[in-house]
């Protein structure tokens, strides 16, 4: 699949993006139906919306690559695909359900196991990510369109780093150190891929968690913009695997952190 093939996948996938984000949001206005799944995490009408509207729009781009999508996988079904989309129709759901802003939407075109394409909208931040490969990550912003590059855009000699968790595991505080970070901030949904491939902070450092439909986008966006994405031990890593559960992993604005 070359870049020009990319390309327009992503490109046509925009508007889709948009128009369901604006739907989560008029969802959220109107009131969400909540039920809670098999797994004990929650789950709104507006995520299956969203879902329904992602999964119609890709299948008629590419009816020949499979999807899987958090809300309809069975995880405990072998995937034995080297190719397929993994959807994440709202990421941050309870960021969704609470009148939070961080909440996402999510997709990524999986070949031979890697991501080459991701897609990533903050309806409530009014900031929309796609890549496809190399050289090519952008940011839609209010209707004005740049490239991102993981160019660092706070202060030189800082590391501002971005967590799941207010209170890190010691791991995580020991990766923390190692890079001396500065400024440690809370945020739950992939828009963290995002602030890092636009050079707004430097560092992400968890240990395995979630799932890879929760990544799979914002790694590809923050490798196409110019930074890394391995495991805490600095490990290349697939998708694909077993339940789709997650490695450990370290986040980089650029692969030598340089400031």
């Amino acid at each position: 699949m070359n870049i020009n093939e990319l390309k327009t996948f992503a490109e046509s996938l925009l508007d889709t993006f948009r128009y369901a984000g604006q739907k989560s949001l008029d969802l959220r206005d109107k009131g969400l139906k909540t039920t809670i799944k098999e797994d004990n995490t929650p789950v709104t009408n507006g995520d299956i919306e969203v879902n329904n509207l992602l999964v119609e729009k890709i299948e008629s781009i590419t009816p020949n690559i499979p999807i899987i999508s958090e809300e309809t996988v069975d995880v405990r079904k072998q995937n034995d695909s080297r190719d397929f989309w993994l959807i994440d129709p709202i990421d941050g759901t309870k960021d969704y359900i609470n009148n939070r802003d961080e909440f996402t939407l999510n997709a990524a075109l999986i070949i031979n196991l890697n991501p080459v394409l991701g897609i990533i909208n903050a309806p409530g931040k009014k900031r929309l990510f796609y890549s496809y490969g190399k050289g090519h990550a952008f940011e839609i912003n209010k209707d004005n369109k740049f490239k991102i590059e993981c160019k660092k855009k706070t202060k030189r000699g800082e590391v501002l780093a971005v967590s799941n968790s207010s209170k890190p595991i010691e791991e995580i505080v020991t990766i923390h150190k190692k890079f001396n970070v500065k400024k440690l901030t809370d945020m739950r949904s992939s828009y963290k891929f995002c602030v890092i491939a636009a050079g707004e902070f430097d560092l992400y450092a968890s240990h395995p968690r979630a799932s890879e439909w929760d990544i799979a986008a914002g790694h590809a966006i923050v490798e196409h913009a110019g930074g890394s994405v391995t495991t805490l031990e600095g490990k290349k890593f697939n998708y694909g695997k077993k339940d789709f559960r997650n490695l450990s992993l370290l986040v980089k604005r650029s692969e030598e952190l340089e400031l």
